[in-house]
């Protein structure tokens, strides 16, 4: 998977002025360890365990072992490594010491809220009920969510979105599933926060993009987009494309996860975004095409079909992210659009011709 890239954005992130001995030594859990973003989580602790000597123990929580073994090669491969297929519904059997649990584990694609919206709501509330109580039980030292810029729904009268502003929310729009049960999840970590000191930090996630998307079954329209332009298509947009979106490349987005993770404030929230990336969908499918002009392609507009499962945003924001809480910390993005969404066409382009 163009691994040469994604090494190179390991080093990258490591260079940040990042407070890495804290994890020497260290147990962590992961939930969700193969997916686009989580998976990334644990390529960094294994970077630092191989390169670095840091004798990171890392439990990871995945549902699949074959969809594991896919991303990141035989277990046997990894000493420092469990992998446990133990389901989030009910407690993990963990007998040794955790020391920081990063809850990753959730549908987040569109194109579940509508079909299996129970199944997205699960581990947003009761995968993070049970985590919480393990992270009470370990008295561990640091535990991350992974939240969602959705959580902020329909925010009016600010020129920019910083993470105490809340907007509307329709309750019954199947769309919130995932939304109302992530903002839960952040009151489910202010209240053990609260009750039973478990240190808990919140990355609010915007849009996010890496060469570890699933191209081929990812509907979200940025991954759509790169799909056509690995397989040389006219970018298919099935909207007006004039929702604006912020738009952060992997390396930047792990940088803060971290970032968090180590130097944020317990029961405090962080927007993970580039603010310097926000556009509209429109622009940034014009941007991917003059990324390959030999290739000819255009943007085509397209009506989108009525049986289609993808289930629109309809709390879409056309004000942009506040990040100085996150910049704060020391954080800072390094990747422009232009430059982010090469690095993931050609390292999925490497990929796929290995």
């Amino acid at each position: 998977m163009g691994q040469h890239i994604i090494e190179a954005d390991l080093e990258d992130i490591f260079d940040r002025k990042i407070p890495w001995e804290r994890l020497e030594n260290k147990t962590i859990l992961i939930t969700g360890a193969y997916g686009m973003l989580a998976s990334y989580m644990v390529f960094m602790l294994m970077y630092l365990n191989e390169k670095k000597g840091m004798h990171i123990r890392i439990i990871a929580q995945v549902r699949s072992l074959e969809k594991f073994e896919k991303r990141f090669g035989s277990v046997t491969k990894y000493p420092y490594l469990r992998v446990c297929t133990d389901s989030l519904d009910e407690p993990l059997q963990i007998e040794e010491d955790v020391h920081y649990i990063i809850h990753a584990a959730s549908l987040a694609s569109p194109q579940h809220y509508s079909v299996c919206p129970v199944e997205v709501l699960k581990p947003n509330v009761i995968g993070q009920y049970h985590l919480l109580e393990l992270a009470a039980q370990k008295q561990v030292e640091g535990y991350l969510l992974f939240s969602t810029s959705d959580i902020y729904g329909v925010v009016k009268g600010v020129e920019t979105i910083g993470e105490n502003d809340y907007g509307s929310m329709d309750t019954l729009d199947i769309h919130n599933c995932y939304s109302e049960s992530k903002r839960m999840a952040e009151a489910m970590c202010k209240a053990w926060y609260h009750q039973k000191q478990v240190p808990v930090k919140i990355v609010r996630i915007w849009h996010t993009y890496a060469p570890t998307m699933d191209i081929e079954n990812d509907p979200r329209v940025f991954a759509s987009f790169v799909k056509n332009i690995v397989h040389n298509q006219d970018i298919v947009m099935k909207s007006d494309g004039s929702a604006k979106r912020s738009f952060c490349y992997i390396a930047d987005a792990i940088a803060g996860y971290f970032t968090v993770l180590l130097c944020g404030e317990s029961g405090q929230a962080y927007n993970v975004c580039n603010t310097e990336a926000f556009l509209s969908i429109g622009e940034l499918a014009e941007k991917l095409t003059e990324l390959y002009p030999e290739k000819g392609l255009r943007v085509v507009r397209q009506e989108r079909k009525k049986d289609d499962t993808y289930v629109e945003n309809t709390v879409a924001n056309y004000i942009p992210p506040d990040n100085s809480k996150l910049k704060g910390l020391g954080w800072y993005a390094a990747y422009d659009v232009s430059t982010g969404f090469k690095r993931v066409i050609e390292s999925i382009c490497n990929h796929q011709n290995t």
